[in-house]
C-alpha cells in the first residue's frame, strides 16, 4: 500500500466549514407528509476528485473529524477527504476497493478489497497499515457490531467474518447460499438480514449462535441488492433491480408487506429514524422516498440532473442527506454532490 502525501484539495466550492461539512454529506429530506409541495433538487457543493477514474463504490464520514472516506474501486484508491483543511490524501496499491468501514477509537480505518481478496486495517492519523488479512475473495460489504465489537465482512461465494475490532483477529464465520450483498445488524435485538440475490433471498441471521436461522423469498423479485433496517419499526427495506421495487418486510412476521415501484438500477437504501422517511437512491439521479409509518410515498421523482447518470453512490449521517457521485468524464474530473428535497409531495402507494 502506498501513500499519496497530503496535498490540498484544488477546485473545493461551496461552504464546507462545519455545519457545510454536515450539510456535504448529507440531504436535507423536509418531510412534510400533509403537503403537496414542489420537489427539488438543488447542488451544495462540489469537489471534484482529479486524476480518479473508473467506478465509486461504498463511502465513509468521520463528522467529528470532518473526512469523507470514498471507495474510488475503479482506481485503485481510497480518497480521504478534510473537508475543513480542504485537503485530500490517497492511499493507493489498493485491488478494487469496495467496502469501507470507519471506527472512531482509535482512528482507524477497514478496507475491503474485492480484487485483492483481503481486508486492509490502516491507522487513520497516519495512514500506516496495520494489519492486512488475506484469504478473503471478493471481500465486499463491511459493518461494525458494537454489541460483539466485531467487524462483520461480506466475502466469497458466501460467507460473513467476523474480525476482532481492536486485533483484527478472525474470532467467527457464517456460511451462505451465495455471495452476500448489503447486510444490516440489529442493534438491540441478535440477528443479521443479508441480501443474497444469487438466490433471491434475505439470509436471517443469529449473531450470537452464529448460525442461519431463517430464509426469506423476494417476492418475485429479484437482485436484491441495497437494504436499510428500521428496528423499532420492526420493517426491513430491500431493493430490487428486477422489477425495480423496494420490498417492505414484517421482521416480526418474515413477510413482505408492501411492493413499491422505484427507480431502476438502485445502488443504496436508507432509513432515517428523525424523519420517519426510507430514500433510495436510483439511476438517472432518481430519488425515492417512502414515509416508515405508513408506508405512503412521500415523494417521487423521474427528473434527473444528468441524463445519462448511473445510479448513485450515498452516504447518509444523522437523518439528514447524502452526497452521490457521478462517473468520470473525458472533460471534466470525478465530482461529489450533495443534493437535497424540498418538500416533496405525496405519491401513490401501492401494497400487497
Amino acid at each position: 500500500m502506498r501513500i499519496i502525501e497530503s496535498r490540498p484539495a484544488q477546485g473545493f466550492r461551496g461552504r464546507v466549514g462545519f455545519l457545510g461539512f454536515l450539510r456535504l454529506i448529507l440531504v436535507l429530506i423536509m418531510t412534510t407528509l400533509t403537503s403537496p409541495a414542489a420537489f427539488a433538487i438543488e447542488r451544495f457543493a462540489t469537489i471534484p476528485l482529479a486524476g480518479v477514474r473508473g467506478r465509486i463504490d461504498h463511502l465513509a464520514a468521520d463528522p467529528a473529524g470532518h473526512r469523507v472516506i470514498v471507495a474510488a474501486l475503479g482506481n485503485n484508491t481510497v480518497e480521504i477527504l478534510d473537508t475543513r483543511n480542504k485537503e485530500r490524501r490517497t492511499l493507493s496499491g489498493l485491488g478494487e476497493p469496495q467496502g469501507v468501514l470507519y471506527l472512531i477509537a482509535p482512528d482507524r480505518l477497514f478496507i475491503a478489497n474485492g480484487a485483492a481478496n483481503r481486508v486492509d486495517i490502516v491507522d487513520l492519523t497516519s495512514l500506516a497499515e496495520e494489519r492486512r488479512i488475506t484469504g478473503m475473495n471478493d471481500a465486499d460489504n463491511i459493518r461494525y457490531d458494537e454489541a460483539t465489537r466485531t467487524v462483520w465482512v461480506g466475502y466469497g461465494r458466501g460467507a460473513l467474518r467476523m474480525l476482532d475490532a481492536a486485533t483484527g483477529e478472525s474470532v467467527g464465520e457464517v456460511m451462505l447460499p451465495g455471495h452476500p450483498e448489503s447486510f444490516q445488524l440489529e442493534h438491540d435485538g441478535k440477528r443479521a438480514f443479508v441480501n443474497v440475490p444469487t438466490v433471491n433471498k434475505v439470509v436471517v441471521i443469529d449473531r450470537f449462535k452464529r448460525q442461519v436461522i431463517g430464509q426469506w423469498e423476494t417476492a418475485r423479485a429479484s437482485a436484491n441488492y441495497p437494504m436499510a433496517l428500521d428496528e423499532r419499526g420492526h420493517r426491513l427495506f430491500v431493493g430490487t433491480r428486477s422489477p425495480p421495487l423496494l420490498l417492505v418486510y414484517d421482521t416480526e412476521a418474515g413477510k413482505v408487506v408492501a411492493r413499491l415501484p422505484i427507480g431502476k438500477d438502485t445502488d443504496d437504501v436508507f432509513m432515517t429514524r428523525s424523519t420517519n422517511a426510507c430514500t433510495l437512491s436510483a439511476a438517472r439521479a432518481t430519488w425515492t422516498c417512502f414515509g416508515r409509518t405508513t408506508l405512503t410515498a412521500m415523494s417521487r421523482s423521474n427528473r434527473s440532473l444528468r441524463r445519462r447518470e448511473r445510479a448513485p453512490g450515498c452516504l447518509f449521517r444523522n437523518s439528514k442527506g447524502c452526497t452521490w457521485r457521478r462517473p468520470p468524464s473525458p472533460i471534466r474530473p470525478l465530482e461529489y454532490w450533495s443534493i437535497r428535497f424540498v418538500d416533496p409531495p405525496i405519491g401513490p402507494v401501492r401494497t400487497i
